[in-house]
């Protein structure tokens, strides 16, 4: 099947994906009382409204923002997933592993239970941001350090930082209001409950930022998938490229675990199954990880808002799961080969 078609099944897959969210839970709700309730919002008078207020608030101030949350998440941690897996040229790359999630983690949890909003929403995902690319320094100076440079070295470096991160975060939580610390628990397994709708402007500005220059340098991270050498003799400068994609990746990271928490292994699976479909071409890869990593994380919240309902599971359990399992089996793959 073409790039085109691909495209168009995936991004059809997607906006099916978010009526079908919005429409169960605790509540079920119709799904063309769902296209409509967001039609008249977008389009005042286009349907005759049928349904209740009740209804209308469910869908369009609790449900959907949280749905579309999900979606620029899973994109966002799949498309991070994809440049790691490149610039390390490791499969098993991802913002989790690597300790760029949990620096952003402990950032978001400094700002939320010790400094204060000190400029306001923006505060979080700065001060994730800040987290994450410290996360992602000490990596590479660990990596450095101890002559890391195989690739699974520097996998067995992330996951030793993100221990130890993790282990600050953990303090941190300690030494915190212990009114305010159940709720950054629940945070810190991963959760869309408290999306807003002023909250998506930061993920998706992001992502309108960061995803045309990496489909502009698709063709270097191409060339970075072969080899160093390769890559130098072809005019890019290795090192440079591999921190700047390494902030940027830390940049994106930053600001989706601050609004969603931590949730592993998306970054992990999504390029794995996209490539299976268009192959190694990052100019295709990257869309498709996109639109997968959303379709990925929407179902994950279905599951944890319906698995144990009227529960709201967190979701990191739901992806900690699918994921290890995932894990496991492309350790097996690699060691047959």
């Amino acid at each position: 099947m073409s790039f085109p078609l691909w495209l168009v099944l995936w991004g059809a897959g997607l906006l099916v994906s978010i009526v079908v969210a919005v429409s169960v839970g605790a509540v079920a709700v119709p799904a063309e009382t769902v296209l409509g309730v967001v039609a008249n919002k977008l389009m005042p008078g286009t349907f005759e409204t049928t349904w209740s207020k009740g209804r209308e608030a469910i869908v369009w101030d609790i449900r959907f923002p949280r749905t579309l949350l999900a979606g620029l998440v899973g994109g966002g941690l799949a498309l991070v997933g994809a440049v790691l897996q490149s610039v390390t040229r490791n499969p098993l790359a991802d913002p989790h592993l690597l300790g760029i999630s949990s620096g952003g983690a402990a950032g978001a949890i400094l700002a939320l239970l010790h400094t204060g909003l000190f400029v306001g929403l923006l505060t979080v995902p700065l001060m994730a941001f800040a987290g994450a690319l410290v996360a992602t320094l000490v990596v590479l100076a660990v990596t450095r350090f101890a002559s890391a440079t195989s690739a699974d070295k520097l996998v067995l470096a992330g996951v030793a930082v993100s221990f130890v991160i993790l282990s600050i975060a953990n303090i941190l939580i300690f030494l915190g209001d212990p009114r305010a610390t159940h709720t950054v628990v629940f945070w810190m397994l991963g959760g869309l409950g408290l999306a807003q709708w002023n909250h998506l402007m930061y993920p998706l500005g992001i992502l309108a930022l960061t995803l045309p220059y990496l489909l502009i340098r698709s063709t270097d991270l191409n060339a970075m998938t072969i080899g160093d050498e390769t890559a130098t003799t072809l005019g890019i400068p290795v090192a440079r490229f591999r921190l700047t994609v390494f902030v940027v990746g830390a940049l994106i990271t930053g600001v989706m675990v601050a609004f969603s928490g931590l949730i592993g292994f998306v970054g992990l699976m999504v390029p794995h199954i996209a490539r299976f479909f268009v192959g190694g071409n990052y100019a295709r890869v990257l869309p498709i990880s996109l639109l997968l990593g959303a379709i990925l994380l929407i179902w994950a919240d279905i599951a944890a808002r319906t698995l144990m309902a009227p529960e709201d599971m967190p979701i990191g359990i739901v992806t900690g799961l699918v994921g290890g399992v995932f894990f496991i089996i492309l350790l097996r793959s690699r060691a047959q080969q």
